[in-house]
């Protein structure tokens, strides 16, 4: 019972829609009833979504169908059938077709027995696996626990080539003898070599084979009929095949080489099964467990398949950047926020074949997605269908708040709160708030304070500043102050005022009903402090904040703290339309270019040095900071400064694709890159794509589909373009480009007039009107932001 005492560290036609959802080609058999009417739950504008995600993507030739079901504690939401399975002969896709599920068999066999072994106390996983095969505990092994396979940190690689006609007992002497490549649990190696050698163990602590255990204690109790991991019989009929020629005598060979010079009976691959029976596999995780035949798994054990077991592993395995489990992938629960969520909640893996299973403990709804998109040769290509459908599935559900996946599951409270801890300081770079800090909170002794701050102003040791003047000597913090986003930065609307649990004080928002500090706020205080990290770009609502800030002050006669901090773009990059002079808005401040290339304390100067009542303005400077520094060169601390502003490389394209956020466009805002992304449902992507690769831009644009979760045409499938800078150019220069693009291609859907404020500049935006070059346009806008310059210099 070690593991229970361990817890828990296209478009496409209205033809070719019906073509997909209900084939007839020669050969293929009238398929059955494939199609479950959207409930309640969910919508049928998003199942309509998703039948168009399936044709385009069969239309795309990156899968020659597939089968998407998505379910609920209660049972099936949505469930259809597209396309085909197979090609010659071509037959229809139906929704009892059986998969070769490839790495599925990782978590839904090999790691559920695993767990039901250690249950009975036939295993423990965190004894070393060569206690059960002592061979394996050759060539520096013999550290390597069950749990560190489990969880892809064993350091084993990913895998091995078998020796040309080399059979089981080959191979596992091959994996025996093989050297680790790094230390365990210092590194995420998705490995199947670590899912093989669980395979192995679970048949010597069992004593029968990995398929017959899983028969027995899995697959039986759920009801799983269509699952095992030699299809025989009247299944051939239905399978889906992976290749164009079939095995010997017709007979189905499973994918994975490895697993098919194991006899097709491996830990790490071979087993197929249908997406019904998938569900009731999900079902039974959502239950705890439970299932119609008996308990698969004890609760103890369903949590520790969710609990973080790769935190402090750096993970170079495959990108995804998300933490692990024992077996699954961990990730968000699916919310319309779900892309900037702690990685808690969710259970997920793919399969290489084109299958995926996601499971999300904290909503209770689970996704099928079966594709057999092997069969499509070099093009085939799952992980466009994966993220559409989930995005769509995601979108049918309310934001969270992190804490609601800590209410939810109690058992991941640790590690959500290990996951929202600020992160410590370990560069050149002191903030303000550090040299604050530093001199003992002279410049505030004997002061009643208020302080306007959110997550992004914390110190060197990872404590938020609203924490450090709430223990500070001689200081009393008497109010707080919110900008856009909340004080947690979570909120992508309007936020109301609330209460800050760990100071106990009230949280006056200037982001919901007023947006200004109303002056009975301050009564009582003897000076405001302002400390957030600025995003370096003029529309960013933070400096509106801060001018107000000092309006409220110089009207109070109170004076205000700046703590300074860096722009996180580089204070030596300079440039882009500038606003022209008379305009002010919440985005529209202050006659500044795009990019002003200037630290917060800079900015609080300029203002001030502008108001006809100017405020008596102290800034608490940095130190070590020099102008060209990017932000990571700092070595500050860094977390989103807005919900879609996740980190530098998301912030470095936000002036560019920022520009255009008053169209009828998707900036990425609910999608894994944010900013990065533009596109809509009515544009042609690879039209564009071609029109901008004509344009001297510095940048590469590649035609994308995707649905955002959030925000503008939130469930939507889009086409768009991503953008990649290859060569740094003038600011502004790509985001122009872009509005000239669409303005040209695209005059009724895409309405220049929208984008007029963010652009700033009415010389520009004419240009932009009238077609003008590129180079025009970008050059009026070095022109404006040149004569900035000379007013910036002191």
């Amino acid at each position: 019972m070690a593991l229970v005492t361990r817890q828990l560290r296209v478009r496409a036609s209205a033809g070719l829609l019906l073509f997909c959802l209900a084939l007839n080609v020669p050969g293929a058999s009238a398929a059955p009833a494939t199609s479950v009417p959207a409930t309640a739950a969910f919508p049928r504008e998003a199942a309509r979504q998703i039948d168009t995600i399936l044709a385009a993507e069969i239309e795309a030739g990156r899968i020659p169908g597939a089968v998407v079901l998505v379910g609920d504690r209660q049972g099936i939401l949505y469930r259809r059938a597209a396309g085909r399975r197979s090609l010659e002969p071509p037959q229809a896709m139906t929704a009892d077709t059986l998969f070769d599920l490839a790495s599925l068999t990782k978590v839904v066999a090999t790691t559920t027995a695993a767990l039901q072994l250690a249950e009975r106390g036939r295993l423990d996983l965190d004894a070393p696996a060569a206690r059960y095969w002592p061979a394996f505990g050759a060539a520096g092994k013999d550290g390597i626990t069950l749990r560190a396979l489990l969880a892809h940190v064993s350091g084993l690689p990913a895998g091995l080539r078998p020796a040309r006609g080399a059979g089981p007992q080959a191979v596992l002497a091959a994996i025996a003898a093989l050297p680790p490549i790094a230390p365990p649990g210092s590194r995420v190696l998705y490995s199947d070599l670590n899912f093989i050698v669980l395979g192995e163990i679970v048949r010597r602590a069992s004593g029968v084979p990995l398929d017959t255990w899983c028969q027995t204690h899995v697959f039986a109790p759920l009801g799983m009929r269509a699952t095992g991991f030699e299809p025989r019989g009247a299944q051939l009929a239905r399978l889906a095949p992976t290749a164009r020629r079939p095995g010997p005598a017709g007979r189905p060979r499973v994918h994975d080489p490895l697993a098919a010079s194991l006899g097709g009976i491996a830990g790490n691959a071979g087993l197929f099964s249908s997406a019904e029976d998938l569900a009731r596999f999900a079902r039974m995780l959502l239950a705890d467990g439970h299932a119609p035949g008996g308990q698969v798994l004890q609760p103890a054990s369903v949590a520790a398949l969710a609990a973080p077991a790769t935190a402090g592993a750096a993970d170079d395995s495959d990108g995804a950047g998300s933490l692990r489990g024992l077996g699954w992938q961990l990730s968000g629960p699916l919310a319309a926020n779900r892309d900037r969520l702690p990685p808690l909640g969710s259970l997920g893996h793919t399969g290489y074949t084109g299958t995926g299973l996601w499971i999300d403990r904290v909503s209770g709804r689970f996704v099928v997605i079966l594709s057999n998109r092997v069969l499509m040769g070099s093009r085939g290509d799952a992980m466009p269908l994966r993220a559409q459908v989930l995005a769509v599935v995601a979108s049918t559900l309310p934001p969270l708040a992190p804490s609601a996946i800590g209410t939810a599951l109690p058992e991941l409270a640790p590690a959500l709160a290990d996951a929202l801890r600020l992160p410590a300081a370990h560069g050149p770079v002191a903030s303000g708030l550090d040299l604050l800090e530093a001199g003992d909170f002279a410049a505030l002794a004997g002061m009643r304070v208020g302080l306007i701050s959110n997550r992004s102003g914390f110190d060197a040791r990872g404590r938020r500043t609203a924490d450090v003047l709430a223990h500070a000597p001689e200081v009393k913090l008497s109010a707080l102050f919110a900008p856009e986003h909340g004080f947690d930065i979570a909120v992508d609307a309007p936020v109301a005022d609330s209460m800050d649990v760990a100071t106990g004080l009230p949280v006056y928002s200037l982001y919901g009903k007023r947006r200004r500090i109303n002056a009975a706020t301050l009564s009582g205080l003897d000076a405001l402090v302002f400390d957030l990290q600025d995003a370096g770009v003029r529309f960013f609502t933070y400096p509106a904040t801060l001018d107000d800030a000092l309006e409220a002050a110089a009207t109070a006669r109170i004076p205000l703290f700046v703590l300074d901090r860096p722009d996180p773009l580089g204070a030596a990059r300079v440039g882009g339309p500038v606003l022209d002079a008379g305009k002010h808005g919440f985005t529209a401040y202050y006659p500044l270019p795009l990019l002003p290339g200037m630290t917060v304390g800079e900015l609080a100067r300029l203002f001030n040095a502008h108001r006809q009542s100017a405020a008596d303005l102290r800034v608490i400077p940095m130190a070590g900071y020099r102008r060209g520094m990017a932000f990571a060169a700092t070595g500050l601390g860094w977390v989103p400064i807005s919900p879609n502003l996740r980190d530098p490389a998301t912030l470095d394209l936000y002036p560019e694709t920022g520009l255009l956020e008053g169209a009828d466009l998707s900036v990425g805002r609910g999608t894994p890159a944010p900013f990065t992304v533009v596109g809509a449902p009515w544009l042609d992507a690879p039209a564009l794509a071609a029109r901008l690769a004509a344009m001297d831009t510095g940048a590469r644009f590649t035609p994308v589909d995707f649905v955002p979760t959030e925000g503008r045409h939130q469930g939507k499938l889009c086409h768009g373009v991503s953008v990649r800078i290859e060569t740094r150019r003038e600011p502004g220069r790509v985001g122009l480009a872009l509005a000239l693009a669409l303005h040209a291609q695209h005059p009724g859907p895409f309405d220049l007039e929208a984008i007029r404020v963010s652009v700033g500049s009415d010389a520009v935006w004419r240009l932009l009107d009238a077609g003008a070059p590129l180079d025009a346009v970008v050059a009026q806008a070095e022109t404006e932001a040149a004569r900035f310059a000379t007013e910036r210099a002191p």
